[in-house]
């Protein structure tokens, strides 16, 4: 045994967890089948720019202890999340307030929004919402489902609306304000000279291996750590005895243009069904840059095959029943704690990994 715990994953449950590990004497090796650290949240340097890899990372938070945590590592600035929403050649803000319903009916007043969406509501007899679209329409009215949910909806599923369950969307808030910030969070922001810079200094005082699938690594060294801290697809640890869960995967691409500014905001959304991506992230507008070439960043979310990789759960009731097969063999595994996203099989934002992580050292110390 050459170390207290092998951490899998040189993301941010991992990362914190080490950081945490060590600060209490324990000795951390560290493995990710990247050839990188940081997981998702990892940061690229391209002229002059960090370029978010894996997709926007927006840090926000409610919480003091987190935000106090996080400060830790990288000092925030104060970008503030106010995507654009782009339908065929009409523009709107997000998150749906008045700016929006403005924009959609030609309207100033909340009194007269409210009365539009009841308006429409009332006119479709939704009493017990079927499928999501039903979901949606019984929420917003069929301007803002059309428009700004449906086809940006049904290209993150893969799938017609109709044929999604109604409890994906919970609720779809309006605000009756003009505020374009998307996040309702007290703490928020982009660390200055981006993520990968606080997962170093959390892994500082641990061996770390990159390029190194955990799989391989466990039979030629099945005595290295008398713990295993997994953060990787917990279906995949048991070989997917019971089958594999479903995940939703994203493929970006990336690419300098010779200009500084591209579309004038850092997240572009395309809800129209027929644009083949997601959204457009421009990286520099994070951090309010002023280099003289941008980056820009196309997404495109596609159905998770076993060997890609998975970004986000598909938290469906039918999963939710696979995890927990899974769990249960989780539980009979002593010497391995299962985190983050994919060993919990939950979507986190990135304050509720650091608060998970946090959870898990206190039970282990």
């Amino acid at each position: 045994m050459n170390y207290d715990y092998l951490i899998v994953g040189a993301g941010l449950y991992g990362a914190v967890f080490a950081y945490e590990a060590v600060k209490r004497g324990k000795k951390c090796l560290v493995i990710d089948k990247r050839d990188h650290i940081g997981g998702n949240i990892y940061t690229e340097n391209i002229e002059g720019i960090n370029v978010h890899k894996y997709g926007a990372h927006i840090f926000h938070t409610s919480d003091k202890k987190i935000w106090s945590y996080i400060n830790q590592f990288a000092e925030f600035n104060n970008y503030i999340n106010s995507p654009i929403a782009v339908y065929k050649d009409e523009l709107y803000n997000l998150p749906f307030n008045m700016n929006t319903f403005s924009k959609m009916w030609k309207i100033r007043t909340p009194k007269e929004a409210k009365e539009i969406i009841a308006g429409q509501i009332a006119s479709l007899h939704i009493e017990n919402p079927k499928n999501l679209e039903e979901q949606a329409l019984s929420l917003v009215g069929r301007d803002v489902y059309e428009k700004l949910v449906k086809g940006y909806t049904e290209k993150q599923w893969g799938r017609p609306c109709t044929e999604l369950p109604a409890f994906i969307i919970r609720r779809l808030p309006c605000r009756f304000t003009y505020n374009n910030n998307y996040f309702n969070d007290r703490y928020q922001g982009i660390p200055i000279g981006g993520y990968t810079q606080i997962i170093e200094k959390m892994l500082k005082g641990c061996d770390v291996l990159t390029s190194t699938d955990f799989f391989a690594f466990r039979k030629n060294h099945p005595d290295i750590a008398k713990k295993t801290v997994f953060t990787g697809m917990i279906d995949q640890y048991f070989d997917y005895c019971f089958g594999p869960l479903q995940y939703r995967s994203v493929r970006f691409e990336t690419e300098v243009l010779d200009e500084e500014n591209f579309q004038g905001n850092a997240v572009v959304n395309y809800t129209d069904r027929d644009v083949p991506y997601t959204r457009i992230i421009e990286h520099k507008h994070f951090e309010f840059g002023t280099q003289p070439k941008t980056v820009i960043s196309r997404e495109y979310s596609s159905e998770w095959k076993v060997g890609m990789e998975p970004y986000y759960p598909v938290n469906n009731a039918e999963n939710n029943s696979l995890y927990q097969k899974y769990q249960e063999l989780a539980e009979k595994e002593p010497d391995v704690i299962f985190g983050g996203r994919l060993g919990q099989y939950k979507y986190y934002d990135m304050d509720k990994v650091i608060a998970a992580a946090l959870e898990g050292v206190d039970r282990e110390f």
